[in-house]
C-alpha cells in the first residue's frame, strides 16, 4: 500500500532528479523552446518541497493536490499548468483514502495524464510530455515492481521524440527545425516517473 509518506518521498526524489538534470533540461529547451525549462522546474519543485514541509498533508490525494497547486503557481510557461494539472487531477482521483494500492495509483495517474492531454490539446506523437507519460502509465501495473518498467517506458518515450516534428507548444513554431531534438517536457516527465522507483523503500 502507498501512503502519504510514499508520495512525499516520490516528489522529493523527483525534485532531486530535476535539480541534478536542470542544466540538461535547459540545454534541450534552448534548442526548441525558451531555454528556461530546467530553472522553471527547479523553482517549482523547491516550492513543492517547502509547502510539503510546512503543511504535511496526511493523505496521498492531499499531498498531490498541494504539490499540483504549487507547480501551477511557481512554474513559468505552459509547464506549470500542465504538471500542476497532472498532480492535482491524480490527487483528486485518489480522494481522501489514507492508503492506496499501486493499481489505484495507476488508474488515478491515467486520469491525470488524460487531463494533461485535454488541457494541452495534444496526443502522443506531438513531441510533448505525453510521449513519456502515456507509455509510463501503460506500463504501471498492480505492484510497485512495475515502477521500474514505467521508468524504462518513459525514458524510451522521451528518446522517441528526437525524430518527431513538434505539433504542439513553443517547439511547433519551428516546424521541421524541431526534428532532431529531444523534447524537454518529455525528458522532465521521464525524470518524474523515474523518481517513483526511488520512492519505494528498499
Amino acid at each position: 500500500m502507498l501512503d502519504a509518506d510514499f508520495f512525499r518521498r516520490w516528489l522529493t526524489a523527483a525534485g532531486d532528479l530535476v535539480d541534478r538534470e536542470a542544466d540538461r533540461l535547459t540545454e534541450l529547451d534552448s534548442a526548441i523552446g525558451d531555454a528556461d525549462h530546467g530553472s522553471n522546474m527547479q523553482r517549482g519543485f523547491a516550492a513543492v518541497a517547502a509547502a510539503l514541509e510546512k503543511e504535511s498533508p496526511g493523505t496521498p490525494g492531499a499531498v498531490l493536490t498541494l504539490a499540483g497547486r504549487q507547480l501551477i503557481s511557481t512554474v513559468g510557461g505552459a509547464s506549470g499548468p500542465l504538471y500542476g494539472t497532472l498532480l492535482r487531477r491524480t490527487g483528486k482521483e485518489l480522494g481522501d483514502a489514507a492508503e492506496v494500492t499501486p493499481a489505484q495509483f495507476a488508474d488515478a495517474l491515467r486520469a491525470g495524464v488524460a487531463a494533461v492531454a485535454q488541457l494541452g490539446g495534444a496526443t502522443a506523437g506531438d513531441k510533448t510530455m505525453l510521449d513519456a507519460l502515456e507509455p509510463a502509465v501503460e506500463a504501471l501495473g498492480e505492484g510497485v515492481d512495475s515502477f521500474a518498467g514505467a521508468r524504462e517506458a518513459a525514458e524510451r518515450g522521451a528518446l522517441a521524440t528526437v525524430p518527431m516534428q513538434a505539433r504542439k507548444g513553443r517547439a511547433s513554431y519551428l516546424g521541421e527545425r524541431s526534428i532532431g531534438h529531444q523534447d524537454p517536457g518529455a525528458t522532465s516527465s521521464a525524470l518524474i516517473v523515474a523518481a517513483l522507483a526511488q520512492a519505494v523503500p528498499s
